[in-house]
């Protein structure tokens, strides 16, 4: 279907947070879910992205993660200039910051005029890991985490010492993971820790790996697959249809 972007300011209490919206045209009602891109901010490929989902009759809102440090509207290079901004971010904003983003950007969604309620996270590098801890909001109702970066490491954040794995117990919101085989950010001991610590929880997930590199999903780039992006964009499309509707 077709879509219109937009954006709006959220408040939060560090300083407004530009969203932009990836909404369809039309009077239908639809489920909301917030992408969470990677360090870089919204890029050309995370709007695509975005677009690719909202054209399957979702209300994407792609959040600016470092609102409180970038100015509105900024989009990091894929360059190391770029990489080291964004890694130093990564690490430099807080815990609470990035919850409290989540909880406003779940709001806006369960409240939005052409939402059905029903809201949904789905994150590439850090925003997979972003994704995933949005899954401890109660609004949030399904998880899709794309090569979540620091979740065995439990590092994300100011004082890199992030709680996400640990709070998962008890948290019924299904999950669904993908993983490049070849990603030197989640080696195989890392994915292994993950799924071992899922399975110890009893936790709702499903799990998917690829022979293919970090940030695959890229289409800017020479680790860009695009065969593999399209069987998983099919893949979480039939997730988010069982668990948000479409």
């Amino acid at each position: 279907m077709n879509i219109v972007e937009t954006f709006v300011d959220l408040p939060t209490t560090r300083g407004p947070m530009r969203t932009h919206l990836f909404t369809p045209v039309g009077e239908g009602k639809h489920p909301g879910v917030i992408f969470y891109s990677e360090i870089f901010q919204v890029t050309g490929p995370i709007r695509r992205m975005a677009a690719a989902l909202a054209g399957q009759g979702y209300i994407v809102a792609v959040p600016e993660v470092y609102h409180e440090f970038e100015p509105l509207g900024a989009v990091l290079a894929y360059d190391q200039a770029g990489s080291d901004r964004g890694n130093e971010l990564k690490f430099t904003k807080e815990l609470a910051s990035y919850d409290e983003d989540t909880d406003v950007l779940a709001q806006f969604l369960a409240a939005h005029e052409r939402g059905t309620g029903k809201v949904g996270s789905y994150g590439v590098c850090l925003g997979g890991h972003l994704a995933v801890r949005a899954g401890l909001n109660p609004l949030v109702q399904a998880v899709a985490a794309f090569y979540p970066t620091d979740l065995h490491t439990a590092s994300l954040g100011a004082g890199k010492n992030d709680d996400t794995m640990v709070r998962l117990e008890g948290i019924t919101t299904p999950f669904f993971f993908v993983w490049g085989r070849q990603d030197p950010h989640v080696p195989l001991e890392g994915r292994q820790k993950i799924a071992a610590r899922l399975n110890e929880i009893g936790a709702d997930f499903e799990w998917h790996e690829f022979n293919a590199a970090h940030a695959f999903l890229r289409d800017e780039g020479p680790r860009y697959n695009p065969a593999l992006a399209h069987i998983c964009m099919s893949l979480m499309l039939r997730f988010f249809s069982e668990k948000l509707g479409s």
